[in-house]
C-alpha cells in the first residue's frame, strides 16, 4: 500500500445535537458551552479523540476554539481547559436509537440540558441527556477495513460490496455517507444503498441505516438489530456479522478520496502507462492504468499525478514523463493552467508538457498554441499564448507551437456529488429551485461530464443554470456547461458560462458572480 501522503485518515469531525434539535456550542466569550444553535456551523464542530492513559474514556475538544470540554465534581461545563486533564474525561455509552449519553468519568454524571443550561450532574439518563451524533466532515471517502487492510468497493458483478481492494482505485471505491433521522447510509457510486445482509437496494429501508460508534478512532457500523458491519468470507463482502460488539473485524476508517482523473490528448486517446514506465497517449478506453490520482500542494498549488502501478509522474532526461518516481519532489510536480475545456501543464523545467507524433508526453515546448474551437458561450477570445516565466536553453529539437500542449481533463469518481463552502453544504432551497449554501443538511447531485465541462442535475432531474443577476437555480430542462478548475487540496472553483465563479452570497444563495477563484468561490467536493 503506498504511503507519501497517498491515503489520509480523515479527523471524525462531529456536532451534537440534543433533544430539542440544538447543537452543542462552544463561544469563545468566556469559554462556555451551549446547546442553542438550530445549525452546524464552526462553533458547533468537535473532535474525539482516545484518553492518553489508555482505558475506555474519550476527549471531546472543541474545533473552533482547540480547548477541551470539562465537567467539574459540582457539574459544572466549560470548554477551556488547553490540555486535557482527569475532569475532561467521558464516556460515550451508545443508546438503542443511536444517540449517545456522556458520562463524566471521574463522577459518573450525565451531560445534558437546554440552551445555556447545561451541567453534567445527572445520576441517570433522560431525553435531556441523549445527543445525536452528525458528522461534519465532507461525507464522501475511502472506507479502508482494519483487519484486513483492504478498501471496501463496489462490486458490480456481483452486486455486493467487498472489502478485498489493494487500493482505492477507480469511482467503485467512492462511499457517500447520508445522514438520515440519527442514522448513516453508505451509499455507492452507483445511487444504491447497503443493507446489512449485504445486499444493495434503490431506497434507504431501515436495515440500511447504521449508528455509528466509535473506538481508539476508527468507526463501526451498527445495524437496527444491533450487529456490526465487517468483512465476510474469502471474498470479503460487506454484511452484518453475528458479533454484537465491535473487534477488530468490525472497525474501519475513513479515508480521504482525492480527485482521480483521465486525460485526453489532441490525438483523441488516453493518456497511460499501460505499456511501460512512460506515459503516453495511446489507448482508447479509460480503464485503470488511464487513471491518475490528482494531488494539489497546499503551498505552491502544484500537482502531481499518482499512477495505479505504484509511481508518480517525473520529469526526466530530455524532458520525457515517466511514472517511475517513488516519492515527491520537484521533478513530480505539475502547474496546471486552466484554459477554459483544456489544461496545459508545465513541469519542473519551466516547460509545458506536450505529445510527441508517437503519443509519449515531454516537458519540451515553450509556448500553449492556439487551434480553432468553438468560443465559450460569453463569445470571449481564448486564452492569450503564454511564455515560461523564465528563459531556458531551446531543446534540441523544440516541438513547434500547437494544440499538443491541451489536455481534456476528467473527474472521473465523482458521479455524486456533494458541495461545501465556507458557510455550509449545498442545498436546495425549500419550496424553491434556488440553492442555498449554508445549511447543515446537503443533497446529493448527480455529475455528468461533457467535453471538458459538467451538468450537475439535481433532485427530480432538473439541471443547474445561471439565470438573471447571477442566481443558479436547479430546475433546467436544458443542461448547462460548468467548468471545474481544481485549485486547491480538496477544493474546486465552478466556472459558469458568464466567466464568473460559484459563490454562496451573505444571503446564503448560490450565485455566479465571483470574479477569481478564491474564498467563498472554493468548494469542499
Amino acid at each position: 500500500m503506498p504511503t507519501n501522503g497517498l491515503h489520509q485518515v480523515l479527523k471524525i469531525q462531529f456536532g451534537l445535537v440534543n433533544d430539542s434539535d440544538r447543537y452543542l456550542t462552544a463561544e469563545s466569550f468566556g469559554f462556555k458551552v451551549n446547546a442553542s444553535a438550530p445549525s452546524l456551523k464552526r462553533k458547533q464542530v468537535w473532535l474525539l479523540e482516545p484518553d492518553p492513559g489508555q482505558g475506555a474514556a474519550v476527549l471531546l475538544r472543541s474545533g473552533h476554539l482547540g480547548r477541551y470540554l470539562s465537567a467539574s465534581e459540582d457539574g459544572r461545563v466549560a470548554c477551556e481547559a488547553e490540555r486535557p486533564g482527569r475532569d475532561c474525561r467521558f464516556l460515550v455509552l451508545p443508546q438503542p436509537d443511536g444517540r449517545w449519553a456522556l458520562q463524566s468519568e471521574p463522577h459518573g454524571r450525565f451531560f445534558g440540558g437546554t440552551e445555556d443550561q447545561l451541567s453534567c450532574f445527572a445520576t441517570a439518563i433522560s431525553p435531556a441527556e441523549l445527543w445525536t451524533v452528525h458528522l461534519a466532515i465532507h461525507p464522501q471517502a475511502h472506507l479502508l477495513s482494519v483487519s484486513r487492510r483492504r478498501y471496501v468497493h463496489l462490486c458490480p458483478q456481483d452486486d455486493e460490496m467487498a472489502a478485498d481492494g489493494d487500493m482505492p482505485w477507480g469511482v467503485d471505491a467512492l462511499l457517500t455517507l447520508i445522514f438520515r433521522s440519527g442514522r448513516y447510509c453508505l451509499r455507492s457510486c452507483d445511487s444504491r444503498y447497503l443493507r446489512s445482509d449485504g445486499r444493495l437496494v434503490w431506497e434507504p429501508e431501515a436495515r440500511a441505516c447504521y449508528t455509528l460508534e466509535f473506538k481508539a478512532g476508527k468507526l463501526a457500523f451498527k445495524d437496527c438489530d444491533g450487529r456490526y458491519l465487517a468483512p465476510v468470507g474469502p471474498a470479503g463482502t460487506l454484511k452484518a456479522g453475528r458479533s454484537s460488539r465491535p473487534g477488530k473485524d468490525e472497525l474501519f476508517d475513513l479515508e480521504e478520496s482525492p480527485p482521480q482523473v483521465v486525460l485526453l490528448a489532441a490525438n483523441r486517446r488516453y493518456v497511460s502507462v499501460r505499456q511501460g514506465v512512460n506515459v503516453s497517449a495511446n489507448q482508447d478506453e479509460e480503464l485503470d492504468h488511464e487513471t491518475f490520482l490528482m494531488q494539489i500542494d497546499q503551498e505552491t498549488k502544484k500537482c502531481t499525478f499518482y499512477a495505479s502501478t505504484g509511481g508518480y509522474w517525473t520529469l526526466v532526461t530530455h524532458g520525457g514523463i515517466q511514472a517511475t518516481a517513488a516519492q515527491v519532489s520537484a521533478s513530480t510536480m505539475f502547474e496546471v493552467e486552466w484554459r477554459g475545456r483544456r489544461v496545459a501543464l508545465r513541469a519542473s523545467n519551466g516547460r509545458y508538457v506536450c505529445m510527441k507524433k508517437n503519443g509519449q508526453l515531454a516537458a519540451t515546448s515553450d509556448f500553449v498554441g492556439e487551434r480553432p474551437r468553438a468560443a465559450w458561450a460569453t463569445g470571449a477570445p481564448p486564452p492569450p499564448r503564454a511564455r515560461c516565466s523564465r528563459p531556458f536553453p531551446a531543446p534540441t529539437a523544440p516541438s513547434p507551437p500547437g494544440e499538443d500542449e491541451e489536455f481534456t481533463l476528467k473527474l472521473i469518481n465523482r458521479p455524486l456529488l456533494v458541495l461545501r463552502g465556507l458557510d455550509g453544504f449545498v442545498c436546495h432551497r425549500r419550496g424553491s429551485n434556488q440553492l442555498d449554501t449554508n445549511r447543515s443538511v446537503y443533497d446529493v447531485f448527480h455529475l455528468s461530464f461533457s467535453d471538458g465541462a459538467y451538468h450537475i442535475r439535481g433532485r427530480g432531474g432538473g439541471f443547474w443554470n445561471t439565470g438573471s443577476h447571477g442566481s443558479v437555480c436547479s430546475d433546467g430542462e436544458r443542461a448547462e456547461d460548468f467548468l471545474f478548475e481544481f485549485r486547491e487540496r480538496g477544493r474546486l472553483a465552478i466556472r459558469a458560462r458568464s466567466g464568473t465563479y460559484l459563490r454562496g452570497d451573505a444571503s446564503g444563495l448560490l450565485r455566479a458572480d465571483a470574479e477569481a477563484p478564491a474564498g467563498a468561490a472554493l468548494w469542499e467536493y
